[in-house]
């Protein structure tokens, strides 16, 4: 018994060191960042005093800031309309009672499992050739942008739905309409509250994926935005551009340390409400019983 006893504190201490120890490998390379966007050196790695120069020096950096400005306008605006298609997608497709319900699953996951050079590519060809043979403001532009930045993140929303969509109890949908609810009302009232944490997730999945995309962004973006008659510019492709003609701007690092931030209040802050929310439930769940 002791012995077993020790083996199993063993695995566990060493599943933890594991878990711990992959944390690390992840997060350092964004610690050093942190770290270092509060010295002025241009060498990261070499510390020349503590300042807050590179964020002051963030925000009168035009071109960052044009970037930083197109990369949020794209990620907010695509990420609502992938949530908006995806939910509605899920939702219709959970529904559907037809023999072609299992192609349509499998259709919607293709964009995830292919690889994105693929879809970028795809979509390149199509915008190009629209442009040319039907209509010029078809080509590339800021809405071939949008709609790549759509189809790369929607897949995700919809996966993030259908879980909830199946855990839900059809009953209280069937219940709502018995009750004398219209098809709208119980939709907005019943399914979609049971469906809010994958709603959430989804938006949160999907912005991040634009955040960082770069791939398709480079292939489908045109003019427009804050760039313009020049070519619209994000995080990624800015980055890129700059690193083939020299070392990174030292106001990357401080850039990279507000995003970070940012990210982690988001998640703290949905951590929270989905916490509330589901103390909620068993509060009324217990008052029930």
């Amino acid at each position: 018994m002791v012995n077993k006893e020790r083996k199993a504190r063993l695995k566990k201490v060493g599943a933890q060191a594991y878990i711990w120890l992959l944390l690390l490998l992840m997060y350092l390379p964004v610690f050093a960042l942190i770290i270092f966007s509060f010295t002025p050196s241009i060498n990261l790695g070499t510390w020349s005093g503590f300042s807050f120069s590179l964020y002051v020096d963030l925000f009168h950096d035009a071109e960052i800031m044009a970037a930083l400005g197109n990369t949020i306008i794209i990620a907010l605006i695509s990420s609502c309309v992938s949530v908006v298609l995806g939910t509605l997608g899920a939702i219709g497709v959970h529904e559907w009672r037809h023999r072609s319900k299992r192609a349509i699953e499998m259709v919607t996951q293709i964009p995830i499992v292919n690889p994105e050079i693929v879809i970028a590519l795809s979509l390149t060809i199509m915008f190009v050739f629209m442009g040319s043979h039907f209509y010029e403001g078809l080509g590339l532009s800021f809405w071939s942008l949008l709609i790549g930045h759509v189809v790369l993140s929607l897949p995700f929303v919809y996966l993030s739905v259908k879980p909830k969509l199946m855990q839900m109890d059809r009953s209280l949908y069937e219940a709502a309409l018995d009750l004398g609810s219209t098809p709208r009302q119980a939709l907005r009232k019943v399914v979609f509250p049971a469906v809010l944490p994958g709603v959430l997730s989804g938006f949160l999945l999907s912005l991040t994926i634009s955040l960082d995309d770069f791939i398709v962004t480079s292939f489908t973006r045109g003019t427009g935005l804050l760039n313009g008659d020049g070519r619209i510019e994000t995080i990624s492709t800015l980055v890129q551009s700059t690193i083939k003609k020299g070392p990174m701007p030292p106001e990357m690092r401080a850039l990279t340390t507000l995003i970070f931030a940012f990210v982690v209040i988001i998640v703290i802050v949905v951590t929270i409400l989905m916490l509330k929310k589901n103390k909620q439930q068993k509060r009324r769940k217990g008052r029930d019983f």
